[in-house]
């Protein structure tokens, strides 16, 4: 059968039309997507064609990592999952375009292993558990943060999930003034900080010129966690040097960061509303991505699949 699936043709170049699907293993499932979410860190890199060389990496691909639906077929070693309510972080079903990611598309199969079971009363916020799985996965290499850079969607839930976790809520910086809206912790414009002695930092800004802002006010021997994916960066060596500075690389998600997020939403501890901004219909992906990686009120972009 064929799915209809957002392609990114070639930078810049985005359509939405109908690809082949890989047939149905046994060990597969089928997953009616409702609800998919836009990137603004690797995908906006996709889009513009920056993205580093990765395994599977080319044009034509479908891109998506971040969908909810609902399995509707499965092969014979999964019969008993269908009409579960699932997470889907990508897939690689597609005939004719590469699947990096793969997830955004009217229907995906993928091995029933990777379809994670969620609860259906999340809806759409379901799609942000890659992101809040990022942010716990960065937590966990770099320690509590005291200062979060960046008042984006990965540092709101960077700072959700450190009180979540029972830490001491950060401190967040965010040049935009429209973006320091908070309740549980402080947002403030970075250069009204005097503080110079941050034991540990955690970058969602993705900006080039972070490290050079974050070595210049972390204590000795602190340490800077770098949560978002980066083009290239660059910084003046003396003052880490002089601070003995740490640097730790988040990289992707692990399954036990997702049963750590999973946890604490079941435990009421962690709340996922109010992060996405933005929804239009998947039959506007054309206008949507664009917007997604430009309108600086736009927080989280989602796809809405229902009516394809």
């Amino acid at each position: 059968m064929d799915a209809i699936a957002v392609i990114l043709e070639a930078p810049e170049a985005l359509s939405l039309r109908p690809l082949p699907l890989v047939p149905i293993g046994p060990a597969d499932v089928r997953v009616a997507i409702e609800w998919s979410g836009i990137s603004s860190g690797t995908e906006k890199l996709l889009w513009a064609g920056r993205m580093p060389s990765f395994p599977g990496m080319g044009y034509p691909l479908v891109p998506g990592y971040e969908s909810v639906g609902r399995i509707v077929d499965a092969g014979s070693d999964a019969r008993a999952r269908i009409g579960e309510w699932v997470f889907v972080p990508g897939a690689n079903c597609f005939q004719g375009a590469r699947g990096l990611f793969g997830g955004s598309a009217s229907t995906v199969v993928m091995p029933a292993a990777r379809a994670i079971p969620i609860r259906e009363t999340l809806g759409r916020d379901g799609i942000l558990l890659a992101l809040a799985a990022t942010a716990f996965h960065a937590i966990e290499v770099g320690g509590v943060p005291e200062l979060v850079i960046g008042h984006g969607i990965l540092g709101r839930l960077i700072a959700r999930i450190t009180i979540a976790s029972g830490g001491t809520a950060p401190t967040v910086w965010e040049t935009d003034a429209s973006r320091r809206d908070a309740f549980d912790y402080a947002v403030i414009d970075p250069a009204t900080d005097e503080r110079r002695d941050y034991a540990a930092i955690c970058d969602a800004s993705g900006a080039g010129d972070v490290l050079d802002l974050a070595f210049a006010r972390i204590a000795k021997r602190g340490s800077v966690t770098l949560a978002g994916f980066y083009d290239r960066l660059a910084f003046a060596f003396p003052p880490a040097f002089m601070r003995e500075a740490r640097l730790n690389i988040s990289a992707e998600f692990t399954p036990a960061d997702i049963a750590g997020v999973l946890a604490l939403i079941d435990a009421g501890l962690l709340d996922l509303s109010g992060l996405i901004t933005h929804a239009r219909p998947a039959a506007d992906a054309a206008d949507a991505y664009p917007q997604a990686f430009t309108d600086t009120a736009c927080l989280k972009m989602v796809l809405d699949w229902r009516t394809m």
